[in-house]
């Protein structure tokens, strides 16, 4: 089992319908068309923990190459993990691509890698090499890095709709820490 799943769907919990989240009606974080996408055909309210998991692990960790960045620091993994589980994965991808950029001290340290949102070997690499030069530091910068993105990136919503003031607090509270 992987702990980063099994720490999301503590947090994500169980059945939800509110008429203010744009993602409908969810269950341990897997929106109805998630669900679907993925082959769910049962009711939400019925689906199991056994099942989100399979959904999570399939399409939040190993699609998107989280599961590489964990071979290399499990806490970037579970920070990309945790938002792209809340937002989907491309943004946080993108970011993560985009701070290792910007954190290489205009390439001194690694070279720059293109910003594509996808995870592969160039970015696993350039992971390997910022926390080779700057270590455990460097790790820790780039998690509090990427929470500022995640953090901004829910201001930029809310702002947009009023509606998401309803969550603001609790996605700031338990996914930027």
């Amino acid at each position: 089992m992987n702990p980063i799943i099994d720490g999301i769907l503590t947090t994500e919990g169980g059945y939800s319908v509110n008429p203010k989240d744009s993602g409908g009606e969810t269950n341990w974080g897997i929106t109805l068309k998630t669900a679907r996408a993925c082959g769910y055909m049962g009711s939400m309210r019925e689906m199991t923990r056994i099942e989100a998991y399979s959904i999570l692990e399939t399409n939040y960790w190993v699609k998107p190459g989280f599961d590489l960045i964990a071979r290399v620091s499990w806490d970037v993994a579970f920070e990309l993990c945790d938002a792209g589980v809340n937002i989907g994965p491309r943004l946080p991808c993108l970011w993560l691509q985009r701070w290792l950029n910007v954190l290489n001290r205009e390439q001194k340290g690694y070279r720059d890698i293109k910003v594509d949102g996808c995870i592969g070997l160039m970015t696993v690499n350039a992971l390997e090499a910022l926390l080779h030069w700057r270590g455990k530091e460097g790790e820790n910068v780039l998690v509090k890095a990427l929470n500022c993105s995640q953090g901004a990136y829910y201001l930029n919503i809310t702002e947009e709709s009023s509606k998401n003031e309803e969550f603001i607090y609790g996605w700031i509270k338990n996914r930027v820490a």
